[in-house]
């Protein structure tokens, strides 16, 4: 894997599996990645307004080391209030500061967020067991399709769900649509609210295994 850094701010795709990666290129730009004070790396199960706050704080604060600072933040999703706070941080940086945002998918981040960034491709990842395979998914009937839903749909013990599961899955879908703009239309809109406080997951998800396009 070789990979050219370019700017301060840089979007990929994947979950915090990609962070050795991550490093990994930091490590071949020349920074010191073992024990780096100055290295920030943080996984969220969201990212609001409070997390991008913190951050800002963070950028704004002087390195210990002396030397570059460096972010990297892995969340299943972005508020669109917590994406809109942070483009003044990458806007304004101290001239030290870089970021690596790890989604599931970039192409679901704002489009002023995204213009501002550099996309990496980095290794794929291999897929959780939980993840529903795109192709059956499209190539089944409505019915089964809400039945592979299911298991993206179980909450954990905290009440909570993998996030970043389903937006792997969206993208996965998406990604098998490219030929059908028609059959996007029920993904971006899923994707739009799906990271949003209070967003109904699943009747967004039922909205995609009914309205998709059967391939």
């Amino acid at each position: 894997m070789s990979t050219h850094l370019v700017g301060n701010t840089h979007l990929v795709a994947g979950n915090a599996e990609v962070i050795p990666q991550i490093l990994a290129i930091l490590g071949s730009e020349g920074i010191g990645t073992q024990g780096n004070p100055d290295i920030y790396i943080r996984e969220y199960s969201r990212f609001g307004i409070d997390e991008a706050r913190e951050l800002r704080e963070r950028a704004n604060s002087k390195a210990i080391a002396g030397g570059n600072r460096t972010f990297i933040i892995a969340t299943p999703g972005m508020t669109n209030e917590a994406q809109n706070a942070l483009l003044k941080t990458i806007e304004e940086p101290s001239a030290d500061a870089a970021f690596f945002f790890i989604v599931p998918s970039p192409q679901m981040l704002l489009q002023t967020l995204r213009s501002r960034a550099q996309t990496l491709v980095l290794d794929r990842v291999e897929e959780t067991e939980h993840t529903v395979d795109a192709k059956a998914f499209l190539a089944a009937a409505p019915q089964k399709r809400l039945d592979m839903l299911k298991p993206l749909l179980e909450k954990d013990e905290d009440d909570k769900r993998d996030m970043s599961v389903i937006l792997s899955f969206l993208s996965s879908v998406e990604r098998e649509l490219r030929k059908d703009p028609e059959g996007l239309h029920a993904i971006y809109r899923a994707r739009k609210y799906i990271g949003d406080k209070g967003a109904l997951v699943k009747p967004l998800l039922e909205q995609v295994a009914l309205l998709a396009p059967k391939i």
